[in-house]
């Protein structure tokens, strides 16, 4: 059996076209990159300005720092694409701190390296397939759904991508070895790889099974018993109808939801609040998040404009957090609403902060609206903001996941059909709202009613009793093992 990894997939053979198409990737990227295999990266420690707050990180840079610490520490490897592989990091990273451990933040693309320029150049490539999905129907359709459903499904996918993170390794020359390698995107996996990292855990994100997300010699994980099936038996990756040869036992694991310890540790007391609430009659709370590739924004200008009449008579409270899209959050204070509607706006991370606190004692009714250029306070607003929220109005991404009653809005991208499904089934969830109409009779039903909300706050507690929510404890466990 070949040992490169983009010959072969868990014993099953590529064919020498997929193979040699993914060579003459991984050269074409080198030539237009300016690969140099001789290049190396002294890499340090700094605390994190906006995090080591909260648990301690401390993130790895090419600037002047501390050591990484040898023990009682866990790097995290992670790529900002989107938000939701930065949540997974984050959430490891607290849960890594709970238990003792130092946690370092490790992101491909905050180097000046090949591998960040052709990371860069696939994200623009993806960011602008997810805008274009909810602007034109036919391309979602007929591309992107496809593309993100099937093709990345597909085990030539992942041989190309093995082959490509080949030119992501030398940044891992300088990391300590045999510190446990903790991945959120399969490509810093399949590069710890490659590099030579002794023990590396491959945290697969979302509830859909893709080859993509594949990284052999790796570690994986997976938040539910049906993406474990999936990736055991690696169903439908290969030509249609073919049987593939499944994954060893001992490289797949399932842990649960990948949940931060702040947010499972408060599990009960956040939901017995939203439930007191409901039986006070308090005004709603709901938390709309943008998403990292900033798409549904017309969504977004229509649930707030469904919402107007509340928020003239002081009866709902509208949290949007844009995360780090100015033009998104420019789009929403500069129109024109209702003379009754003040906009509160929030633009530094002491303003968030003192947001959360605020609404940790009181009801502040009326429209808030959160931005935060730092990528670390735009994704962990949504974090402190779920606790004082009664529901998160989200897509079906990584949040889905999440300890908190949601209302699914219409997916962007296939694979994330199944985020919704699972949350549904969990019972802490809508199910996915594919049209707007759909959307804002599911926010009524919230808004106006209190079964649904009270029904999802019971079925999260009862979640946490049977450890749903403990996949990013059971990460760590799996990473520090001997």
């Amino acid at each position: 059996m070949s040992s490169d990894k983009s010959q072969s997939i868990f014993g099953n053979q590529v064919s020498k076209r997929v193979y040699n198409k993914a060579v003459k990737q991984k050269e074409r990227f080198a030539k237009q990159f300016g690969y140099n295999p001789e290049d190396t990266y002294p890499l340090f420690a700094q605390p994190n300005p906006v995090l080591k707050k909260y648990f301690n990180l401390q993130t790895i840079t090419q600037d002047k720092g501390a050591e990484i610490a040898k023990s009682k520490s866990v790097i995290i490897g992670t790529i900002r694409m989107g938000y939701g592989h930065y949540r997974i990091a984050m959430a490891v990273a607290s849960a890594a701190h709970s238990m003792g451990l130092t946690p370092y933040w490790f992101d491909l693309l905050s180097f000046d390296t090949t591998g960040a320029k052709i990371i860069k150049h696939l994200e623009k490539l993806y960011s602008l397939g997810s805008r274009l999905s909810q602007q034109f129907y036919l391309f979602n359709k007929l591309y992107w759904e496809h593309l993100t459903a099937i093709g990345f499904k597909r085990l030539p996918y992942n041989a190309s991508d093995q082959k490509m993170t080949e030119l992501f390794a030398n940044i891992y020359e300088n990391l300590p070895h045999a510190v446990p390698f903790v991945a959120t995107h399969a490509w810093a996996s399949q590069a710890a790889i490659h590099a030579g990292m002794k023990r590396v855990v491959n945290m697969i994100p979302d509830n859909w099974p893709l080859a993509l997300h594949l990284s052999e010699g790796a570690i994986h994980t997976v938040q539910t018993p049906s993406a474990y099936y999936g990736y055991r038996t690696l169903k439908n990756m290969g030509k249609r109808n073919e049987i593939l040869n499944p994954m060893p036992k001992d490289s797949l694991y399932y842990t649960g939801h990948y949940i931060d310890h702040e947010l499972v540790a408060n599990i009960e007391k956040d939901c017995n609040a939203r439930l007191n609430r409901i039986k006070a009659k308090k005004p709603r709370r709901f938390l709309l998040s943008i998403g990292g590739a900033g798409a549904q924004q017309k969504l977004c200008m229509d649930i707030i404009q469904h919402c107007i009449p509340l928020l003239e008579n002081e009866k709902l409270t509208l949290i949007i957090n844009t995360g780090d899209h100015k033009s998104i959050f420019d789009m929403i204070v500069n129109t024109p609403l209702s003379p009754k509607v003040q906009c509160k706006t929030y633009t530094q991370w002491a303003d968030t902060e003192k947001l959360v606190s605020t609404l940790s004692t009181k009801d502040i009714p009326g429209l808030h609206v959160v931005y935060n250029e730092n990528i670390f306070s735009a994704v962990y607003a949504s974090n402190l903001l779920m606790r004082v929220s009664d529901c998160l109005i989200t897509k079906p991404s990584e949040l889905a996941f999440y300890p908190i009653p949601k209302l699914f809005v219409a997916r962007v991208g296939g694979h994330e059909m199944w985020g919704a499904i699972r949350g549904a089934e969990v019972g802490d969830s809508t199910v996915e709202c594919e049209t707007t109409e759909h959307t804002l009779q599911a926010l009524d039903l919230l808004i106006y009613d209190d079964d649904l909300l009270s029904l999802y706050c019971q079925n999260i507690i009862k979640a946490k009793s049977i450890g749903i929510y403990n996949g990013a404890y059971e990460v760590i466990k799996l990473a520090i093992a001997k």
